[in-house]
Formats: structure tokens, sequence, C-alpha cells
């Protein structure tokens, strides 16, 4: 029986069709129709005329989706005859009679942990749709060399590096991304390593797991500054150690009140977060002098050190570790694009040796095709040249943010002192974040409250972060004014 020309139709709004050409959108749409089973083997589609006409198109939309789909074998050509749906592709099994169920699985009694009770950060996924997305971690799409990504990957998708990339490597890294991490990356932080201390990971998320997965048995000590992200403080309260708060002064976390019996130490020294206040040399140094004396480890988040325009940035505790007790987690989220997911760590090869294999055990290893794109990526100079233009485009922001923040008379609760990507401010005596921020998105403005960084949330109910690194330099103004008026209005 033949398909009717009705059974087609293509949404040409930006919202649904998302730009997609007309001829992609009905591929997808036979594609969808066969592998659920409304379109059959054997069944005739309406000829290209007919099916054009239907729908508003030119006949050769309709001719390309037909001439891709025969290449890949969704649909068939007779000559003379027409297309018709193929029987080469496999369909949706049904599933047929089932036994009678006395009642739903309960899920409530078998799941042993409750992840998704921990207290996180507030992440508006549709932040694009917001005129003024104060908001962390996101990239402004105008400051990502989309060409320049895209030669990398095409490269890697040639022939020559295509079976390279494409093979299981077990538990191994690209080693042509760990060279580069080892030769361009980490000498920029005063740290001096071989491809046996180097583990890519999935993100820095992903690296502080494996970290506190080695380090940590159910019921150990380990300390964390306070505030700090959330994401770590989720992932080690998961691990069942015991988890102690060591709050933060103007100068980061206080080698001195970190507490006796810990394993580790977990640290953003060079750009707190999310204070972006400092740790001075000599801190650092007392620090790595407690770590040895008491025999833990210290665990430094180097996030967003690319970012460092404003002030030049101190050496990485790394780079001034000679006993092997510091672990490092650094990022490309940050610095390339949020999506890319690519991390690492640098440790001692015995730690790297471990933390391979436990990696191997869950992911065996990030995708090959994205590490060598981001090798070609650094060894090209796009890298540099991103950074270069993302530090520049923060400097400017970072300048008419702090214009726009002392002309409406707001409160800086720590102004950072390197740069970075965003600012930490407290509300006025009163005023709730959370309420602030929730009135904030009616009025199209998006900032982050500040409870989900403290051990205790209340603690953070004054503080909330206003980032600028996905928003254009010229709302900034207008942005800080409707939050100036927010809180005015707000005010008891």
């Amino acid at each position: 029986m033949p398909i009717s020309p009705d059974a087609f139709f293509l949404d040409r709004s930006p919202e649904r069709g998302a730009g997609l050409p007309l001829q992609v959108q009905l591929r997808r749409q036979i594609i969808a129709a066969v592998t659920a089973g409304r379109f059959r083997a054997g069944e005739k589609l309406p000829s290209t005329r007919a099916l054009a006409d239907h729908l508003g198109v030119a006949r050769v939309t309709v001719a390309q989706a037909f001439a891709e789909l025969v290449s890949t074998d969704y649909l068939t050509s007779r000559d003379r005859s027409g297309h018709f749906i193929s029987d080469r592709i496999e369909r949706r099994i049904e599933a047929g009679d089932s036994p009678p169920a006395t009642g739903r699985f309960d899920w409530d009694r078998q799941l042993e942990h409750r992840y998704s009770r921990a207290q996180r950060s507030d992440r508006t996924r549709d932040w694009q749709r917001y005129g003024y997305p104060f908001i962390y971690g996101q990239a402004d799409p105008a400051l990502v060399d989309h060409a320049a990504w895209r030669d990398c990957a095409m490269r890697v998708l040639g022939r020559r590096e295509f079976a390279a990339v494409t093979s299981d490597l077990y538990d191994a890294d690209d080693a042509e991304l760990v060279d580069h991490i080892a030769r361009q990356i980490l000498p920029r932080r005063g740290i001096s390593a071989g491809p046996d201390e180097i583990l890519l990971t999935m993100g820095a998320q992903n690296a502080l797991w494996l970290v506190t997965q080695l380090l940590l048995r159910p019921g150990a000590s380990c300390a964390i500054e306070d505030p700090s992200y959330p994401g770590q403080r989720e992932i080690l309260s998961a691990s069942g150690a015991r988890v102690l708060p060591v709050p933060v002064d103007p100068q980061g976390l206080p080698p001195e009140a970190v507490p006796p019996g810990i394993a580790a130490v977990f640290t953003t020294a060079s750009h707190q977060c999310p204070t972006n206040s400092t740790m001075p040399l000599a801190r650092r140094k007392a620090l790595l002098a407690r770590a040895q004396a008491q025999g833990f480890a210290v665990v430094e988040d180097d996030y967003e050190f690319e970012m460092s325009f404003a002030g030049a940035p101190s050496p990485a505790l790394k780079a001034i570790d000679r006993a092997g007790a510091v672990i490092y987690v650094g990022s490309f989220s940050k610095s390339v694009f949020p999506g890319l997911r690519l991390g690492y760590l640098v440790a001692d090869p015995r730690f790297i040796a471990e933390a391979r294999a436990l990696r191997g055990m869950m992911l065996r290893h990030p995708p090959g095709h994205m590490q060598r794109t981001l090798a070609h990526f650094l060894s090209l100079g796009h890298y540099d040249a991103q950074a270069n233009r993302m530090r520049r485009a923060f400097a400017q922001r970072r300048r008419i943010m702090l214009e726009a923040i002392a002309a409406e008379g707001m409160e800086l609760a720590s102004p950072g002192t390197t740069g970075g990507s965003s600012f930490w401010l407290a509300t006025p005596p009163g005023i709730d974040a959370k309420v602030l921020t929730e009135v904030l998105k009616t009025r199209d403005v998006l900032i982050e409250p500040g409870a989900a960084f403290f051990s205790d949330p209340a603690q953070g109910r004054g503080f909330y972060r206003l980032a600028y690194s996905s928003i254009p330099a010229e709302r900034i103004p207008e942005g800080i004014a409707r939050i100036a008026r927010t809180i005015r209005d707000l005010r008891p």
C-alpha cells in the first residue's frame, strides 16, 4: 500500500527545526517512521514531485533526501517504479503478551544510595534564553574558535588518523595529547612531569572522583575549604569519608587550621572557589610543610589558571612540592569549551598507575577522537590564540562589571586578585540570595546563590556569584542595574 503525502510534514519554526536543512528534517522523519514500524518494508513512498508539492519545497530537496536514504539502506529505488521502504533495516521488536503484574517494582526500597538529594548549586539549563546570564561555567560562543576546532576535528577524521583514533586504547591515553600537556601546558604552572605522571580524565569532576576513590576509605577524614566547589563535596560525601570543612579567609585556606589525622586536603589555592582569593606563596609552603609533617596528601584543583589576567599567577602547589604529596587536577573545560569534558591528573607514577587502573574499570579512556582533536588544537596554536582572546574579553568584562558594581553601591565579598571569570558578592542584611535569584529570573537575569558552596547552607544565604564568561560586555551595565534595583525592592 502506498504511503500518502499527508504522512509527511516539515516544521519550519526555528525552535523546533533548530536550523536543520529541510532535506535533513525529511530524512530524520522517514528514519523515525521506519524504525518505529509506522512505515513497513515494501511500502511505496510518494513521488518526489508529489511530496515536494505537498511540503512546499523544491523537488531537488526531496530527491536529495531519498538519495541519502537509499545509500544508507532505508529506501530502495526501482527503475520507473519509484522509492520503497527497504527490508534491510532492523525495526522495533514487538514485546508481545507479558505476564500480568501484581504491582510496580519497589525502587525506593532497592536504591541503596540517593545521590539526587545532595545539595547542588542552581544550574539553569536554558540559560541562553535569558538576556543577562551572570552564570558560571558556560562559554560565550563568540569567543570559541569554531572554525579552528572543526578543522582539527576534520584532520582527525581523515584517513591517515582515523584507524588510530577509532581503536580501543584499553587504559592508555593519546600519546600526542599527553606530550602537549607535558610540554605546553604544565610548564606554565612551573610543573615538570613525564608521561607516567599524567592521566587524562573526563573533566575535573571525573579526576576528583578518581582521587577520592583512591585516597579515602569509608570513615577516613579529609579537609576541604569552606566555602568550596559543591561537586567536590558531593563526591566526598558519597564516598563515606568524614568531611571536615575549614573556613577560608581573604588569603584562602589557612594551613594552621587544617585538622590533624586527615588523609587528604582538597584546595583551590590559586583561585579559590568561589571567593576568587589567591593563597600567597608563604602559605603554600606552610601547607606543604604541614602535609609532609602529618602525612596527608594535597589535592590541588587548579581551575581557571589560564584566565590570570589581573595579576601574575603564583606557581602551582605541585610546582614547589618536593616530597611528591601533591595531586594536581587540571581541565580544558574553561579554556576550550565546557562540553569538551577533558581534564587530567598529574601525580606520582604510583598514584597514576592506580588511577589508570580504576579509570579503566569505569570508562577505559576518554574518546580517542576528542583527545586527538584537542592535541591538534594545542599543537597548531589555536589553544593559545583562543586563551589570549578570552583573557582580553574577560579583562574588559571584569572592568565594566567592577565599574557597574561600584556605581550601584553593591558589595564585593571578595575582590579576587588574578582574574578568573566571576565575582563573589554579599547581599545586604535581611536579603536571602535564593530569594533574590528567583525574583531576578522573572526579570531576565540569572545569578548563582551561594548556599550550595557551604557545608552549612545557611551560612551562604547572604552570598551570590556573578560570572561574566557568557554575557556580552555591552549587556553587563543593564544587568547589574537590574540586580541593584531588585535588591532595593527586596530590602526589609
